[in-house]
């Protein structure tokens, strides 16, 4: 037996990886996050199996029914939405499973800043603009940053940022990030994106409260600032340029062995 912690990625049920579907078709039980997983995901488990939402469960009911799985000896797909590695709460399931020497895996899967990045058909990362993303939050009531994550000392770096958790702390954002970023900093306000409803919009630091208040959005939104959202020039990388070389593509050597020749 055992508990298959499963991203379904951002939203569109096909983005959720072959094997977490697999998974889910073949499971017996089927726990999953009910509201950001797409129901259609969760229709592909066994027509006899327990499927049930953990929406309104804490943490002793989800363990209760794990427990109860493994002593019926049945796998179990805890489905989660984007990727579990990312603030899905499962650090914290996977410690109650070792201490009762319950097997899990893990099934990764898309996560938002990911899709957002792709319905915008955007790289975020160019060269000499940015070459780092930077996944993180903001400190809120529940729940407060660790001492050296916070965006204060994040938003010296000037990367890429996908900033989750945190579209009702946008005042706190601004005024935090304009000194390093500019007031004028491309912004996307990334609501439920590869959702039918998905939204996003294009503002800056200065003026992405109002966007968002003319929107009415209020929660399952994504922040991401950076240039790279912006019309910037950028070289083209050396990847795929025809006179540098690396280890699949030794122009040099190449060059060198015809001249001896």
């Amino acid at each position: 037996m055992t508990v298959y912690f499963i991203g379904a990625g951002p939203g569109a049920p096909d983005l959720i990886t072959v094997r977490g579907l697999r998974l889910i078709e073949r499971c017996p039980v089927c726990l999953y996050a009910g509201s950001l997983v797409p129901e259609e995901i969760v229709k592909a488990a066994p027509q006899d199996a327990l499927v049930k939402d953990t929406a309104p469960m804490h943490l002793d009911e989800i363990i209760a029914d794990m427990v109860a799985a493994h002593d019926r000896g049945e796998d179990v797909a805890r489905v989660h939405s984007g990727d579990p590695s990312i603030y899905g709460a499962t650090a914290e399931q996977m410690r109650r499973l070792d201490a009762l020497d319950i097997p899990y895996d893990v099934v990764p899967g898309v996560p938002a800043f990911a899709a957002t990045a792709a319905r915008l058909k955007t790289e975020l990362t160019l060269p000499e603009i940015a070459q780092t993303v930077i996944v993180t939050r903001t400190g809120m009531k529940a729940s407060s940053m660790p001492e050296f994550e916070t965006l204060e000392i994040l938003g010296k770096s000037r990367a890429t940022l996908a900033i989750h958790l945190s579209i009702r702390n946008l005042p706190h954002i601004r005024e935090t990030l304009t000194p390093y970023y500019g007031e004028d900093c491309p912004v996307v306000i990334a609501y439920r994106a590869t959702w039918p409803d998905e939204l996003f919009i294009r503002t800056s630091l200065k003026d992405m409260q109002a966007a968002v208040r003319e929107a009415k959005i209020t929660r399952t939104a994504l922040v991401m600032v950076g240039k790279v959202f912006g019309e910037v020039e950028f070289r083209d990388s050396d990847l795929y340029n025809s006179g540098f070389s690396h280890v699949l593509r030794n122009v040099g050597k190449k060059k060198k062995v015809a001249s001896d020749g």
